[in-house]
């Protein structure tokens, strides 16, 4: 697209990705039935029967990593996605009206899929 530098961006995207797949990694794994899917990674208990303490916490860890992993998981998402604009050469052009994305809003969200106009659409 004409006015940004894309290679500039898709680098940002690579680079933030690295770094959102590597936080999946430390709540979540990937999905054995899904590739493409994260679940949240079970605290390791002892083989011993735990106390109900111990019990508690693992549940409310897992719960915490569940709700972190959601997050992480759609933001992984949206930078795969745009990644595929990149390659499909629609990168930079809002899904909404076609017209280009305001340089400054890639730079602050580099996966942005409309202009500052139709960001609550």
């Amino acid at each position: 697209m004409a006015g940004i530098n894309v290679k500039l961006f898709e680098e940002k995207i690579r680079s933030e990705l690295a770094t959102v797949e590597k936080e999946l990694t430390s709540v979540g794994r990937k999905s054995p039935s899904n590739a493409a899917d994260w679940e949240a990674k079970p605290d390791a208990m002892d083989i011993v029967p735990a106390d109900p303490n111990e019990v508690a916490d693992s549940i409310e860890s897992y719960e915490e990593n569940t709700a972190i992993l959601k997050q992480l998981e759609i933001r992984f998402n949206e930078l795969k996605a745009a990644l595929g604009r990149i390659k499909e050469g629609t990168y930079g052009l809002c899904e909404v009206d076609g017209k280009p994305i305001e340089p400054r809003r890639l730079m602050a969200n580099p996966a942005a899929t409309t202009c500052l106009k139709h960001v609550n659409k």
